[in-house]
Parts: C-alpha cells; structure tokens; sequence
C-alpha cells in the first residue's frame, strides 16, 4: 500500500520517502506523479519553473522503480524527484539562465552535478525560474517573469535562485541544486523558509554551469531539512577535484567524513562565535529577536558562546570584472537581448583589465588562507543569515533605484562565506509577526561542512521551525 503524503500537504522528507522506497512501500512515479500535479496546481501562483520535463522524469521515474524492484537500490537519493536552477546545463533541455540570450540554448552535455545525480538515480523534474544570469539577489529580473513567495506571494522568494528555493518551500520537489556567487543559495532559503547550503568552494564541481564570478560561485543543494542537505551533498561533491590553495582546504573529502545518518542533536557540542560588529548591525528587530533567541538555544544545547571581531571583505570588483569578461562577446553582438538592469550591472565591470582581475583573484587567495585563523580559537560562526525579511514586489519595482540597494543589503552576510570560500548553511530560525521567515546563518572553516551540518541538525531538531508549512498551502 502505497504511505504517500500521509498526515500533511506537504512530501516527505527526502530521508522518509529514501526509505521507503528502499522498502517498495512508495514508488518513484508516485512521488514523481505527485509533484507533477503540484506544479501544474501551485507553480502558476509562484513562477517557479522555466522548464517542467514531465515526460522524462516519469521515465526516469518508472527506471529507478524497477531497479529498486531488482535490488538494485543506488543510495537515499535514488528516485527521488529533484530540480535544477535553470543556469546548470541538461542535455537535451534548454537551459536558459532566464534570459532572452539563452531562450533556445540546448546543451549537448549535463553539467558535472547533473551526472552525478543521475548516477544517484534522482528523478529530474525540469529547470527553475532565477535571477537572470544569476546577477542579483532578488528574483525580480528575469525574462521568464517575478518569482514570488509562497509564505506571501506578495514577497520575493530572493535569488538569485529565487525559483528553486520557491519550490522547495511549496512541496513542487523533494530538492533542488542551486548555485551561490554572494548568498544565492542561502539568502532565497533563508527568505522561504528552507535549508540552503553552500559547500566549501571547490567541494562541488561547477563545470557545465553558465557563470557568474568563478572565483566565487559555489554549487549546492536546497532543501528542506538539514539532513537531506546532507544526503544531496554527498551525493554531488565531486570525488575527481584537487583542492587548490585558494581554496584553503586541507581537509579530507568530504566522502570520507560525511554520513547524513550519523547527524545526532547528541552528537557534538562547539565553540560558536558571534560576529555582532558588521553581521548584527541595523538588523530588522524581529530579525534581530529571532536570531538572538537562536544564539541562547545553542547555547541551552551545550555550545560555547563566544564574542569575536572580524575583517570584513566587502570589495565587489572580482565579481564585476569577471562577470563582463564573461559576457563581453554576447554584450558586442546582442546586448538587446538582456534585461536592462541586468545589462547594467554587467557593464559595470566594463574597466576592470585582465591585469586587474589576476591581482584580485591573488587578492582573494590571500583572504581564503587569511580566515583559517578565525577557527583556531571556535569551530563555527553563527549570524543572521539577511539583515531584513523578504521585502514586497511591490516596494521594489515602484522605485528602481531601490532595487539594487535592498539586494546588497538582503546579501550583506551572505557574501562574505563566498570571499573565503568557506562553508556555510542558512537553516529556519522563525517568522516575523506578518508571517516571513527567518533564516539562522553557520558558517565553518573550509572542509568543515560535517560541523556545520551537525550544528544546523542540533538546533533544527531542537526547535522544529522546519516543520511549519508556507501560506500558499493553506486550505
């Protein structure tokens, strides 16, 4: 008998329905069938999706099922119906960036984290909505149309992968893969409610996904609790990678460290420090409450609490510069093609030479080694993950000139961790009194994200704000 969706609107947890399946109490096109028919339903209120492969993953679908059926169960992963942000490259199905300039763009090759969840057996739904080309933190500039929130559809879902952390929160997927060049992972979760984390940079491989700044963007899972980060993680680090100096890690793969089973709330207990000078500065109240409250929880689980001060990077000039040097020769060509706004903050790294790029990607070498220190005397960071609660749609496109403010500010905390290349996980931490969540920030030293996934389990499963359902799924 098939247990689907028993007792709430929403899935399962990735963990619940893997074991299941597992079981053969649950099958893949069930689960697949399911978030199909949510799409179709929900999807038209929120924008979430670009591209929906219904076809395939059913397909896929009705494969990971008789494997299953066979004995031949590939791990937690197999089966399970997932989604990419539409800027991860799927061959055979456009991917887009949501942009005019890619609308009819079909790769011939998967992205390296697309191969590695198919070889895990996931069921592929089809590509989320975003911020075009990735180049901003709000989701309001896309070809495809605003992403909204499903807590109040009124409110940005964040970004720049707005969509996948839209869908995630709405049940349209059990997961998504999304990508973080200053937040854009965390900061989308932390304004819709889930898990979004971000590996240390290097842990997972970036081939195949259309950048932003390589020298900082990261490629990471969205979810809905902290174990299945952990599950989704594992299944995409890429095993074949030696981690250079500039990205600090002396720690071994996380393969041979990272057991999504093990998580315990009993588990460990760490020296946290708090940054209050930049991180905790001109914070929403309510934010600023919740967070505060989060930091006594932590320490009530045994952690200890610690005061520390620290050198803040906040110089944009290598995302800038290797932003343009990206786009240079669609901008010669068809400059038309993309959003104004977008085309605008491209063509503010127009001045920035070749010459002035190698120096700051020295620059940031430096600073990744730099910030290992910080970890000599506490384990992890903890800070608010945004400064402020998902601002109105409305509010943001009255005033343009407001637009690209409120993004910096959205990822003022968030785009630090991409600096250093360090892990870092947003993870629910309440909601504001209007009903928006609030996301709690871990950030740990580079290679460290059993740490940060153990500290993000312990206060989850102490707290439970990952158990409450957002507002578009109320009868």
């Amino acid at each position: 008998m098939s247990e689907l969706n028993q007792g709430s609107r929403l899935q399962k947890s990735i963990s619940e329905a893997g074991h299941l399946l597992r079981k053969r109490k649950l099958s893949s096109l069930e689960l697949t069938e399911e978030c199909l028919a949510r799409i179709e339903g929900v999807n038209p209120k929120l924008n979430a999706f670009i591209t929906v492969t219904a076809d395939a993953a059913r397909a896929q679908a009705r494969e990971a099922d008789a494997e299953i059926q066979r004995g031949n169960w590939r791990g937690p992963l197999h089966g399970i119906p997932l989604a990419l942000k539409d800027l991860i490259d799927t061959a055979g199905t456009r991917t887009t960036a949501a942009s005019a300039l890619f609308k009819d763009r079909t790769p011939t090759r998967d992205a390296d984290v697309v191969s590695q969840l198919k070889r895990a057996g996931a069921v592929l739904l089809g590509k989320q909505n975003m911020h075009e080309f990735a180049y901003g933190g709000s989701s309001l500039v896309s070809y495809y149309g605003d992403m909204c929130n499903p807590w109040d559809t009124a409110h940005i879902a964040g970004g720049s992968s707005g969509g996948s952390a839209a869908a995630v929160a709405a049940g349209l997927c059990y997961g998504a893969i999304g990508t973080d060049t200053a937040g854009s992972i965390r900061e989308p979760a932390a304004l819709c409610g889930v898990v979004g984390l971000k590996p240390t940079y290097g842990r997972v491989s970036a081939r195949g996904v259309i950048p932003l700044s390589p020298s900082l963007d990261h490629v990471g899972p969205i979810t809905r609790t902290v174990e299945d980060a952990a599950i989704v993680l594992q299944a995409i680090f890429f095993q074949g990678i030696v981690l250079q100096a500039i990205s600090g890690a002396n720690a071994p793969p996380v393969a041979a460290r990272l057991n999504a089973s093990s998580l315990d709330e009993s588990a460990a207990h760490f020296r946290i420090g708090i940054p209050h000078k930049f991180f905790f500065e001109d914070l929403n109240p309510e934010i600023d409450a919740a967070v505060e409250q989060a930091i006594l929880e932590l320490q009530t689980l045994g952690n200890e609490i610690h005061e520390i001060e620290l050198p803040i990077p906040q110089d944009r000039k290598l995302q800038s510069g290797e932003a343009y040097a990206y786009h240079a020769k669609f901008l010669a060509s068809t400059p038309e093609l993309y959003q104004p706004e977008t085309l605008r903050r491209i063509r503010a790294g127009e001045n920035i030479s070749s010459a002035d790029i190698l120096k700051l990607q020295a620059e940031l070498e430096q600073e990744r080694r730099n910030i290992q220190k910080t970890f000599t005397e506490i384990d992890l960071l903890v800070t608010p993950t945004t400064p402020i609660p998902a601002p109105s749609i409305d509010e943001l496109k009255k005033d343009p000139d407001l637009l690209r403010p409120q993004e910096i500010l959205l990822l003022r905390n968030t785009r630090p961790a991409n600096v250093w290349g360090l892990p870092a996980i947003s993870i629910p931490c309440g909601f504001t009194r209007a009903g928006l969540p609030i996301g709690l920030q871990i950030i740990g030293s580079h290679g460290a994200e059993n740490e940060v996934l153990q500290l993000a389990y312990n206060y989850e499963q102490a707290t439970g704000w990952h158990k409450r359902e957002p507002r578009i799924l109320a009868p």
